[in-house]
């Protein structure tokens, strides 16, 4: 008689793992460091599923060692556990608790779910440096708002901006040089960045999301990337589209600058004031036309073919967004 599935949910922190068999068994606590961690993976049975929440960094170590170890892993959307606790009723929170809704959330609906996949070596270097790269750029633009309007004609700031401008050159000499290493990665950049708008940060950042996760179609890709409007209907009321945003905020927002820097190219400019015509705001507009490209930036990676902004211009109505 086949062994029914063990659903195991674990709560990350920096310290430590909080870790729920079920609501049969006390929550447990493990270090998380890669020796400890590995001890109580040989505790595992075969064919266990393992779930925790994307928790930035800290819970890498340990999907990774799961992963390993031949057992499936699935890394959840945190806002996805919150409102199922919220639907429970849980009164409480705490770790152990916490824990144990991953593992009645993983038990629930793991059909659905995909498994975590591990990154290679080069794939998880340019994540790594995409992401702090996006980090710095954004302190640079604090740091500019800061001291912007302040009587401050004798400091000299430049040396700090010219600071920030050469760290962030050394990092993109660093991403352009890790793509090279790689062939696919090379050939698929030198295809996406033909797409107007698509600049060498978001090539970059795209061809490692699409060499490491194969979409079943563009549908799923705007999904992922939480660039999905959700209907909020009732009856005869037609409420507010809103987006779901329940991808990674980095690949939205770059997605967004996609689409004001192709509104304000001669190519793609009348798509833009087509979409504009139809009573979308220009935010909108912007998040419209930048997901349009997201589509085309699928099929130029998925194909051989390269961009031609003709076929994406407007002729007797809008093309889907």
């Amino acid at each position: 008689m086949q062994e029914p599935t063990l659903y195991i949910g674990v709560d990350v922190s920096k310290a430590e793992l909080v870790i729920s068999l079920g609501p049969e068994h006390r929550p447990r606590s493990v270090p998380n460091d890669a020796s400890c961690i590995a001890n109580w993976l040989r505790e595992v049975p075969p064919g266990a599923l393992i779930a925790m929440e994307s928790t930035g960094r800290y819970h890498g170590l340990l999907a990774h060692l799961a992963n390993q170890a031949g057992l499936k892993v699935y890394v959840l959307n945190a806002r996805d556990v919150y409102f199922y606790a919220r639907a429970l009723g849980t009164r409480a929170k705490t770790d152990g608790v916490d824990a144990g809704v991953i593992a009645r959330y993983l038990a629930e609906h793991h059909e659905r779910l995909h498994p975590w996949q591990a990154a290679s070596s080069v794939q998880q270097r340019l994540q790594d440096l995409l992401t702090r790269r996006a980090r710095l750029a954004a302190q640079r633009s604090a740091l500019r708002q800061i001291v912007s309007g302040v009587d401050a004609c004798d400091i000299d700031a430049g040396g700090v901006y010219q600071a920030f401008d050469d760290l962030l050159g050394a990092m993109d000499g660093k991403v352009q040089e890790l793509i090279a290493s790689d062939a696919r990665l090379r050939s698929g950049c030198q295809r996406l960045r033909t797409i107007t708008g698509i600049g060498p940060q978001t090539s970059a950042l795209l061809a490692t999301l699409f060499s490491r996760l194969e979409f079943t179609n563009a549908d799923a890709l705007v999904a992922y990337c939480g660039l999905d409007p959700r209907p909020n209907d009732s009856g005869a009321k037609h409420g507010r589209r809103r987006l779901s945003k329940k991808g990674p905020s980095l690949l939205r927002r770059q997605i967004y600058l996609v689409g004001f820097s192709a509104s304000r190219s001669k190519a793609l400019r009348p798509l833009y004031e087509a979409i504009r015509a139809k009573g979308f705001a220009t935010t909108q507009a912007f998040i419209i036309l930048g997901r349009k490209l997201l589509r085309v930036a699928f099929a130029v990676w998925k194909g051989a073919e390269l961009f031609d902004p003709q076929r994406l211009l407007p002729k007797n109505g809008l093309q889907k967004t």
